[in-house]
């Protein structure tokens, strides 16, 4: 039922989806979403947490990987990772827009974003204090963000401008990861 409301959500945007869409879409009787979900609301906040889980996940993952992964490699599975991870929290935007909570969805998932994004550039760079590791996270999320938008198309950019994006993630963690990764 959650696949089906992330679905209809992300398509038609919070408001436009109802809870009979939902229950369609999945497959299921009204009175079975209901038992579950009282309203829109509590299906909404089941997915927040959802996709809060699973940034948190991808995120210790990337933790996990990060002292054996070199500053380039680091940046293009950074850059990859906003990519690959839209499909599977692909309602949180229409989420984070529509909701009279928007902000601190927003601001939940940006927080979970950077201090992971700042924790595997800290575990890549030992030397790395935790404000420079944090502002870097906020440019490399903001990057992520970019090629997503070309990807989808809905940010402006010509065939070629996706890899230059990349390029210019990786030259710029290069640039400020080196320095401290033997301090």
């Amino acid at each position: 039922m959650l696949e089906a409301a992330s679905d209809l959500m992300a398509e038609r945007g919070y408001e436009a989806t109802t809870m009979a869409e939902i229950a369609a879409r999945a497959g299921a009787k009204i009175g079975s979403l209901y038992r579950f979900f009282p309203n829109k609301e509590a299906v909404a906040d089941a997915l927040v947490q959802r996709h809060i889980a699973v940034l948190e996940d991808e995120y210790a993952s990337l933790a996990k990987r990060a002292a054996t992964l070199s500053p380039d490699a680091l940046a293009d599975i950074l850059i990859e990772l906003l990519v690959t991870l839209h499909p599977r929290v692909k309602s949180l935007s229409a989420l984070m827009e529509a909701r009279t909570d928007k902000i601190e969805i927003r601001e939940r998932a940006r927080g979970h974003a950077i201090a992971g994004i700042a924790a595997a550039l800290r575990i890549c760079a030992p030397g790395l204090d935790e404000a420079l590791a944090r502002d870097i996270a906020a440019v490399v999320l903001n990057t992520m963000k970019v090629l997503r938008g070309m990807i989808a198309k809905d940010a402006p950019t010509t065939p070629g401008a996706p890899g230059e994006l990349r390029r210019m993630n990786r030259l710029y963690l290069a640039g400020r990861l080196v320095p401290f990764r033997n301090i």
